[in-house]
């Protein structure tokens, strides 16, 4: 039997306080945010730890550069695709569809094309699709797309109001569906804590 002597035990216990204190508010995000990965959303995958997005560049239709930073106090649903990608093409409308219904000063979707043939076939695609409501961007390089660790096409990242990761899915999503709009209300309606 192994006996512990309370020497060891007053800095263990006050060592479990520290990490519990620091634990608790990431258990109790990933909780309160699980509840809405589900149905649609069930491979929404959150990132309990809430790392900081990675620094990245874009351009906009006129060829300016934009950064992440750019939409700063503002929860972000950025999501990387290519109008070459069958899945990518599939959920636009899906994505067109979330920003009208909840786009404003506190949320936007943020699609980088990784087109390499620039911002042209990102236009052709959002003309002949009918894609209304989201802002034309584009990264031929892939430097943003490789920052965030997204390797395959289409890639979402939600990104809270103070620039860190709340989680991914990876592959095709149904962005109009009530679980997506469910998941960004209550991501927005926790910003800033």
């Amino acid at each position: 039997m192994v006996q512990f002597r309370s020497v060891y035990l007053i800095p263990f216990a006050a060592t479990m306080g520290i990490f519990l204190a620091l634990a608790v508010p990431h258990i109790a995000h990933a909780a309160s945010l699980s509840q809405y990965a589900v149905g649609a959303m069930a491979n929404f995958t959150l990132s309990p730890e809430k790392p900081p997005a990675p620094v990245i560049t874009f351009r906009d239709e006129k060829g300016e550069k934009h950064s992440l930073g750019d939409f700063a106090g503002k929860v972000v649903l950025v999501n990387f695709w290519a109008t070459w990608c069958g899945p990518c093409r599939r959920e636009m409308a899906d994505l067109d569809h979330l920003q009208r219904r909840l786009g404003g000063h506190r949320f936007g979707v943020l699609a980088i094309s990784s087109d390499r043939k620039g911002m042209a076939v990102v236009k052709k695609f959002y003309d002949e699709n009918k894609i209304q409501h989201l802002d034309a961007w584009i990264d031929k390089t892939t430097k943003a797309q490789r920052a965030f660790r997204a390797y395959g096409l289409p890639t979402s990242v939600l990104i809270d109001d103070l620039g860190r990761e709340v989680g991914r899915l990876v592959g095709s999503a149904e962005w109009a569906s009530d679980e997506a709009l469910s998941l960004i209300k209550g991501v927005v309606a926790e910003a800033g804590n």
